[in-house]
């Protein structure tokens, strides 16, 4: 399987190449994964340039070919004014819109504060759900703080497991993974949802036509009758007629 690792970090050394890394080395201890690191800050000229002339170019096309292909990503931004960072969103903006369809993805993110960490969830989450791509449960955010102390570890290891699991539920038949696709496309997913349970049978009473009367039961099988409710149904409900309702409030 092929993960390809989106890093967005701007300096070097940078605390979100070192983030990006050690997620990949933890998919890697979890499942057989081929790994790719894409650097934007050596895309920066040509993802600019794709903007302006509408064409990418040689490295830009390679990295774009690379998201496209790949059975899993794992995408890390630095923090900037409380969201991903412009070359981050700038990378993903050039892609294609349909790349992101079904792949699972990792999001990750490097801030100097905590009261930054819901950036995950007020940024990257949007942005790739609306992309159409499957997000991982868990993203791993790393303040300045956490690097060496206790939690960014479990969080790491925890996310990789789950992306690793997406991508291995998603991988196909001649890759060794378990076939689980749409209907409509040549797929089986046969038992994987229930039937939804048929709804019970509903006693309506006759409505009188103008000028007419209301015809009364004439019991089962009486021809010119209206056939009248079994006493109780297979569950053992008992249907009471509306005149022995009424006449109970009456009274």
């Amino acid at each position: 399987m092929k993960l390809v690792v989106v890093s967005a970090g701007l300096s070097v050394p940078s605390s979100t190449r070192l983030l990006a890394e050690r997620l990949a080395a933890a998919v890697e201890r979890q499942a057989p994964v081929e790994v790719r690191m894409i650097e934007l800050r050596d895309l920066a000229v040509e993802i600019a340039h794709n903007f302006t002339n509408g064409f990418p170019g040689r490295a830009l096309a390679a990295a774009l070919e690379a998201v496209t292909e790949a059975d899993g990503l794992i995408v890390v931004t630095p923090v900037f004014s409380a969201s991903y960072s412009g070359l981050f969103k700038s990378f993903f903006d050039v892609l294609d819109k349909d790349a992101l369809v079904g792949k699972p993805v990792l999001v990750a993110a490097t801030g100097g504060t905590a009261r930054h960490s819901l950036v995950l969830d007020h940024a990257l989450r949007p942005l790739f759900s609306y992309l159409r791509a499957m997000v991982a449960p868990t993203g791993v955010y790393a303040a300045s703080e956490d690097w060496g102390a206790e939690g960014l570890p479990e969080r790491i290891e925890r996310a990789a497991g789950e992306l690793a699991l997406l991508m291995t539920a998603g991988a196909p038949r001649e890759r060794g993974g378990p076939v689980a696709e749409s209907a409509g496309s040549g797929t089986d997913l046969a038992g994987a949802v229930p039937e939804p349970a048929r709804p019970a049978a509903v006693a309506v009473r006759p409505v009188p036509e103008a000028g007419g009367s209301v015809p009364r039961a004439a019991g089962p099988g009486r021809a010119g009758g209206v056939e009248s409710p079994p006493a109780a149904d297979a569950a053992g409900f008992r249907v009471i007629p509306f005149e022995e309702q009424l006449a109970a409030l009456r009274s």
